[in-house]
């Protein structure tokens, strides 16, 4: 049975051509990222804003989640969190903070009572203030420093310091893009979106690897090659591998985006840009600044110790 590819094998693309392209690129959109994110900020969630949390019991037994999105939507109240909690007949709704201080906010809850007391009990209704909110930003942003610094910490020790230069700015330029994206877009910034970044920063780290060793392994084997015709070569050689796990990773995600609701869709639409911004950053980023560095085949050529001198005889 002929296998499915979606790349054609033995390509010789020069990929390395386009690289004074792609760095002016990548530096004008890092640098509007930047500004986005100073200028228009992001677009955090209730777990980051704060706001209310109701809890919301249903009467018939079992709740109806697009309904009570839909109908929470059309009161006027900004984005509203819909999720079930424990039985079938348990959900919390999570409404983001009112302009009006504490009015707004008493405001919004009894239009949620208006709504849906008819249908639902009001178990519990809960705020969470500022200082709340603050503690969780904070968690979030170290979480995310640590991971990050873990990763950095991977690649210095897995490669030589030239290939870890080159795959310490690539993910970071992944992770700089992707704030840049939720800036841009205003998608909801919340935990799960944290996630995302996370598991951006992973995936984006997977392609570098893949990427650097294979230009390593044939460093070391092709030595009269320039330093671009053998990235060319080794990018050609992952091709089809990259462009499979891409593929599949995307359509996995864009199910999830269209088909898994509005409390992952933010998670999903991170990831689908995110590894777009990995895959083209391990081949466009990373990979090009092996060659602004210098590295040679004979960069990889351990000096030989030099025998130790024989003893003169007694």
């Amino acid at each position: 049975m002929k296998l499915l590819r979606l790349a054609p094998e033995n390509t010789k693309i020069s990929f390395m051509r386009f690289r004074r392209i792609s760095y002016p690129l990548s530096a004008v959109l890092s640098i509007l990222s930047i500004v986005l994110f100073l200028g228009v900020g992001m677009n955090f969630g209730i777990d980051f804003a704060g706001g209310t949390q109701v809890e919301l019991r249903a009467h018939s037994g079992k709740a109806d989640l697009a309904a009570l999105r839909a109908k929470a939507d059309s009161l006027g109240l900004g984005p509203v969190e819909a999720q079930r909690i424990g039985a079938a007949s348990d959900v919390t709704l999570r409404v983001q903070v009112q302009p009006g201080g504490e009015s707004g906010q008493s405001k919004a809850v009894a239009k949620l009572r208006d709504a849906f007391e008819k249908d639902y009990d009001f178990r519990s209704v809960e705020a969470v203030g500022p200082r709340v909110s603050g503690e969780l930003v904070q968690s979030g942003i170290l979480g995310i420093v640590v991971a990050i610094l873990c990763v950095l910490t991977y690649l210095w020790f897995r490669f030589e310091w030239q290939f870890a230069v080159g795959a310490i700015i690539g993910t970071m330029h992944d992770l700089l893009l992707t704030v840049g994206f939720f800036a841009f877009t205003q998608i909801e910034f919340n935990q799960t979106s944290i996630a995302a970044i996370l598991t951006i920063v992973g995936y984006s780290l997977n392609e570098t690897v893949v990427v650097l060793d294979r230009i390593r392994e044939v460093m070391r084997k092709y030595k009269k090659l320039s330093t671009p015709e053998i990235i060319d070569m080794s990018v050609n050689a992952v091709l089809p591998r990259t462009i499979m796990t891409a593929t599949t990773v995307f359509l996995a995600l864009l199910a999830l985006f269209f088909l898994g609701g509005d409390v992952i869709r933010s998670f999903s639409a991170a990831m689908i840009w995110g590894i777009c911004v990995a895959t083209y950053s391990s081949i466009f980023i990373c990979s090009p600044m092996l060659i602004y560095m210098g590295v040679r085949a004979d960069t990889l050529d351990k000096p030989e110790k030099a025998p130790a001198p024989a003893k003169a005889p007694a």
